[in-house]
């Protein structure tokens, strides 16, 4: 009997922390940073320059768009800013994303070598 005792407490024990284990490991992924790609539409350096600095706002800890794959690559803190806030700012400064086509008004602001709609090739 006293075998048996033994053996379901370890177990238990065993249970409990490996359980405990899983569920801090789990935290720890979800408390870190986040690496999304997002597609974003743009021609020229100016235009880097501008949708890096757009996508920098903050819980962003890294942002480089790509000109050639026309994405942007941003890492992130997923508790402090949502996917969907970095692509509003970089709408608001006048590139398009995947989710959020930025405002004509912006788009319109943007200097000659940026316009990037109606089929302009990237340079």
């Amino acid at each position: 009997m006293k075998f048996i005792l033994k053996f379901l407490t370890a177990g238990m024990l065993f249970f409990l922390c490996t359980t405990n284990a899983q569920a801090q490991s789990e935290k720890v992924i979800s408390d870190g940073p986040t690496e999304i790609a997002i597609p974003v539409s743009g021609v020229c350096k100016m235009c880097k320059s501008r949708i890096e600095n757009a996508a920098l706002i903050k819980g962003v800890k890294f942002a480089e768009w790509d000109k050639l794959a026309q994405t942007l690559k941003v890492v992130y803190k997923p508790q402090k800013v949502s996917a969907l806030e970095i692509h509003a700012a970089v709408a608001t400064a006048g590139h398009d994303t995947d989710k959020i086509k930025a405002p004509n008004e912006v788009y319109s602001e943007l200097p000659g070598c940026c316009a990037y709609r109606d089929g302009v090739e990237v340079h």
